[in-house]
């Protein structure tokens, strides 16, 4: 995602993202439960799902594996951004996310981010502390526990996160960046509208100019009523565009309006639909496949989980669902792990992690490595990003 508007495409309910590494926090070559391929790197791009071929094995792991905290703390994670992060609902100034350190006793360390988007996940960063420190206290004092246990618990403690977006921009700065991102092998440009039709188009038509042969994806954000939705797809065939992805384009609990747009997008132009807002849950997926309200379900670590997105994926294999991949504000430590994720289970059509350029600093030390479209990553423990824990805040 870019702080422009733009977001690139280059192919948890609990937020502890679990990244293993020795107390020093330098990471090691290898680790035997880390290994996503067979080979020393593995690297991601656009539009390259993988067949899943093996199975999760998620119900033998949340009963037999045992969590044994021994140490559990949170800090502010504040990191400048390059501009103002501006969507319908909120303007971001910069990132005021919270850290969070899990160390088990025999020396393993976890790391985890909560994003902060005011009326999109929780309010403010002290809010988010309050949460994290109550979460921190329980692991510190709880016995011995499986890893299923131990959720259950900490689900009862944390709210769960719903969304993230991307800014609005005018014209002009659209298609500046637009010129910019293909110079950078970029094909694919996300772009956020939703506010004001008459201006989406605008900058639609800009971008286009400057990049005449990138593809759309647009994120609505709940924006539009299901008429506009359709208006703004009519537009767009009379520019020659056809969308490859049309995110969220009416709001989250308006399931009649998403299936009409669904059905209309897809009949009549040609478009996939994808639910974000929408799909918060498990539940909200199985609602979305019975009624058949969308092609492609966002999945966003912070929003349902590991264990939730782990779930999620299997029942989009079952049903047909497409996936996709996102983020919210993060650095790249959140978007590490969720990179590993994608690279790992390879079933994802789109793939959205690239957050961490809308910063003006990097906090995480190792982790993967970004080279224009492409993400490599590296035979390291856990998804081998970290903080150094004392320099944060």
């Amino acid at each position: 995602m870019l702080s422009t508007g733009l977001s690139l495409f280059s192919l948890p309910r609990a937020p502890i993202l679990c990244s293993p590494l020795h107390p020093t926090e330098t990471p090691p070559k290898s680790h035997p439960f880390s290994q996503f391929s067979s080979t020393p790197t593995k690297k991601m791009a656009a539009t390259t799902p993988i067949a899943i071929t093996t199975s999760f094995g998620l119900k033998n792991l949340m009963e037999t594996f045992t969590v044994d905290v021994q140490r559990a703390e949170n800090r502010p994670l504040n990191v400048p951004l390059i501009a103002p992060f501006t969507i319908s609902s909120s303007r971001l100034e910069r990132v005021e996310n919270v850290a969070i350190r899990i160390e088990l006793r025999n020396g393993c360390v976890g790391w985890g981010e909560a994003p902060i988007l005011p009326f999109v996940t929780v309010e403010d960063q002290s809010t988010a502390m309050s949460k994290a420190a109550e979460a921190c206290e329980f692991l510190k004092r709880s016995p011995a526990m499986t890893m299923g246990l131990l959720l259950a618990e900490i689900d009862g403690i944390l709210p769960g996160h719903e969304f993230a977006s991307i800014p609005i921009v005018s014209p002009a700065e659209a298609a500046e960046l637009a010129a910019k991102y293909y110079n950078q092998g970029f094909n694919t440009l996300k772009l956020k509208v939703g506010k004001n039709l008459k201006a989406d188009i605008e900058v639609l038509q800009a971008i286009r100019g400057a990049h005449p042969e990138c593809l759309f994806i647009l994120d609505a954000n709940e924006g539009y009523k299901p008429t506009e939705a359709i208006e703004v797809l009519e537009k767009l065939h009379e520019m020659g565009v056809t969308p490859v992805l049309f995110e969220q384009p009416v709001h989250r609990d308006d399931w009649e309006g998403l299936g009409h747009v669904n059905r209309i997008a897809k009949n009549k132009y040609g478009v996939s639909v994808a639910a974000d807002e929408s799909c918060r849950s498990l539940v909200d997926v199985k609602k979305i496949v019975r009624g058949n309200l969308a092609d492609v379900v966002n999945i966003k670590l912070a929003k349902v989980g590991v264990v939730g997105a782990l779930e999620i994926i299997e029942i989009a294999r079952a049903s047909g669902l497409h996936l996709m991949i996102g983020g919210m504000v993060e650095t790249r430590l959140a978007m590490g792990f969720a990179g590993h994720l994608a690279a790992g289970l390879g079933c994802f059509k789109f793939v959205d992690l690239d957050t961490p350029l809308l910063l003006s600093e990097d906090p995480v030390l190792e982790g993967y490595e970004v080279s224009g479209a492409v993400y490599k990553f590296t035979n390291a423990r856990g998804h081998g990003g970290f903080l150094h824990w004392d320099n944060i805040a």
